[in-house]
């Protein structure tokens, strides 16, 4: 088998990996054009300042020595396996790189014979890239639970990024779909990853030329669907990886039922929707000053699929509301439905210099088909009746059924 075919089963196998984010995009280049989003592989990912990068996205191997239900690749399923070497990695990397197709690599792996031999291949790779090659563009790797800490510390002097994928929610669904896993030997190095890079941070403050270690951080993946576990539990779980990890981000995958199991749930497409709610909520995480607890409950476990979860947050606490714009608090500010930190920032920026009305918020980039219902301005309220009086669960979706349900965006100032 030719490069090229190993490279079209290679990307084709990494696209279950969403720890890397990818457009999906086929579009060729064109005579006179600059780059070219192949299909094979090509992903695109963004930075911590928003830029969109390019990356070459490929699984070292799809041949795994596990069997986990969930996965395309498991060791029982009837595929075309396919491996590429160290050398054949850095040969396409650079290649692509020099075409100015990718400004990186990510690259993830099955688990070929174990988890030490498979990281040993990574680190070649890497070593190749970084010290024969010279290429100083963006590495995103593999930390395999399982590798001895010596690897995993010499591999994290050469990536960028690191992810390490706890897959399934909780201990027992790893029992019952991926048994040769334990979440022991998956918080292992999702631990010593977060210890070192604490480590490095500290050094460098000390000594400004020591190199640097997983200067990107790291992330980890979630599957979601494939076994029982509530919204909140899923939530919980993020926060305390955000809390007790320091993690820079948990993607969250809809299982897509491509595989057979006695285990697996018997769904017929993959719940997006509820990806979506786990993905605005995170946001709420990690930018709203919300917590888990305060997101989902224990009576009502599950996200609802007609509102986004600060609009549900907000229905539950209509004592809070309406806010009066003009003089709230920026914390509560960032609750309103409607209003994301981008415009919390402008409002509260702007109110030094006079007092805002309905005009100026839409001109700030306040949802109002939202945020009408929770603010009131110089004590005026602009929805029609009030918070008591109205619908208001029925109000919020009629007024979002001319818009699609996409993720909230930091830099977009929705929320």
């Amino acid at each position: 088998m030719d490069i090229e075919d190993r490279l079209d089963i290679l990307a084709d196998a990494a696209k279950y990996d969403v720890s890397c984010s990818s457009s999906g995009s086929s579009r060729p280049n064109r005579p006179g054009g600059l780059g070219n989003a192949h299909y094979s592989g090509i992903c695109h990912s963004w930075t911590a300042d928003g830029r969109c990068i390019s990356l070459l996205k490929i699984l070292m191997t799809n041949s795994c020595i596990y069997d986990c239900e969930y996965c395309v690749n498991r060791r029982s399923n009837d595929t075309p396996r396919a491996m590429l070497t160290p050398d054949e990695i850095v040969l396409l990397t650079i290649e692509f790189y020099r075409r100015n197709y990718i400004e990186g690599l990510f690259l993830s792996s099955g688990i070929v014979k174990s988890p030490d031999y498979t990281t040993e291949l990574l680190i070649r790779t890497a070593k190749l890239l970084r010290e024969r090659e010279h290429f100083n563009g963006y590495i995103h790797m593999k930390g395999i639970p399982g590798t001895d800490p010596k690897l995993l510390n010499e591999l994290g002097r050469y990536v960028d990024r690191v992810s390490v994928n706890i897959e399934l929610p909780s201990e027992k669904s790893l029992h019952l779909l991926a048994p040769q896993k334990t979440k022991q030997a998956i918080m292992a190095p999702m631990k010593f990853f977060r210890d070192s890079i604490r480590e490095n941070k500290e050094e460098r403050k000390k000594f400004k030329r020591a190199p640097s270690f997983v200067p990107a951080g790291q992330t980890t993946q979630l599957i979601v669907g494939a076994s029982g576990e509530s919204d909140r539990q899923i939530l919980l779980l993020t926060q305390g990886l955000y809390r007790k990890a320091s993690l820079k981000r948990v993607y969250y995958s809809a299982y897509v039922p491509i595989m057979k199991g006695k285990n697996l749930p018997a769904v017929k497409a993959p719940p997006l929707m509820r990806e979506n709610r786990l993905y605005q909520a995170d946001w709420l995480l990690r930018f709203y000053h919300f917590d888990a607890e305060e997101i989902l409950s224990p009576e009502e476990p599950d996200f609802d699929e007609e509102l986004d979860p600060k609009c549900c947050w907000a229905l539950r606490h209509r004592e809070l509301f309406p806010v009066e714009v003009n003089r709230a608090p920026y914390e509560m500010i960032l609750r309103v439905p409607g209003i994301g930190v981008r415009s919390a920032l402008r409002i509260m920026r702007l109110r030094h210099y006079g007092t805002l009305n309905f005009e100026d918020l839409k001109n700030i980039g306040v949802v109002m088909k939202r945020a009408r219902y929770f603010v009131t301005i110089n004590g005026k309220y602009s929805a029609p009746g009030s918070l008591d009086g109205i619908d208001l669960r029925n109000a919020l979706i009629s007024g979002k059924a001319a818009e699609e349900v996409r993720q909230m965006s930091l830099f977009g100032g929705q929320a």
